[in-house]
Parts: structure tokens; sequence; C-alpha cells
């Protein structure tokens, strides 16, 4: 990959955790249940004690814009503003991780990402 490439995805992520701050903040969510939240899709690393392509299949699951913005949409169509609020904290999330490196995971070892190789 290419440093203006990576450079681009990165500044992709500073734009995602931009903007799941200001619409978080403009919801009034609570900091404390962001607080409490914003490291959960880690979580889906456990999945790397049973071997390193369902611990890669589970982070990116975790760590893939689809499911909160699904989730966004059930908020929006179901008018549940604390839905809404969880997939603005997870796209917060996944947008510092895409801002600091951590991208998708390649099978071949966690420190493979769609964003380069880990440092």
């Amino acid at each position: 990959m290419t440093r203006g490439v990576s450079t681009l995805l990165r500044l992709e992520g500073l734009a995602a955790l931009g903007l799941g701050l200001a619409l978080y903040a403009r919801l009034e969510g609570s900091w404390l249940l962001f607080a409490l939240l914003f490291l959960v899709p880690d979580l889906s690393m456990v999945g790397y004690l049973k071997d390193v392509g369902v611990g890669a299949r589970a982070y990116n699951v975790a760590h893939t814009y689809v499911a909160p913005a699904l989730l966004g949409v059930v908020a929006w169509w179901t008018g549940s503003v604390v839905t809404g609020e969880v997939a603005l904290i997870w796209v917060s999330h996944i947008g510092i991780d895409r801002l600091l490196g951590f991208g998708l995971k390649y099978p071949s070892g966690f420190r493979d990402t769609h964003l380069g190789v880990l440092e």
C-alpha cells in the first residue's frame, strides 16, 4: 500500500470519528455510556484465542461500518435514541481504530491489515 492511500484511509477514520462524536453530542448522549461502550468492539479479539482465522473474521465483523450503519437504520426506523447512540459509539470506535492504523485483519496474522502491517 502506498503512503498516500494509507493516509487517505486514516483521514477517513478521522472523519468517521469526528462525525460520530459530533452526532453523539448533538443527541446529547451520556458520555458515561460512551466511555463504557467505546471499547466493546475490541472484545471481538477473543476469537484469536480459537485461532487466527476465527479471530480475523470476528474482528472484521465488529470493525466494519456495515453493522453500526444497520443499527443506525434500526434506530431511525424505531425512533430509539439509545440504539442510535450505540451505533454512533461504534462508528467512533472504528474511526479511531482506522485513524491509528488498526485496519481490517487478514487471516495471516493480527498485524496484517488492509492498512498495512502494524509496527
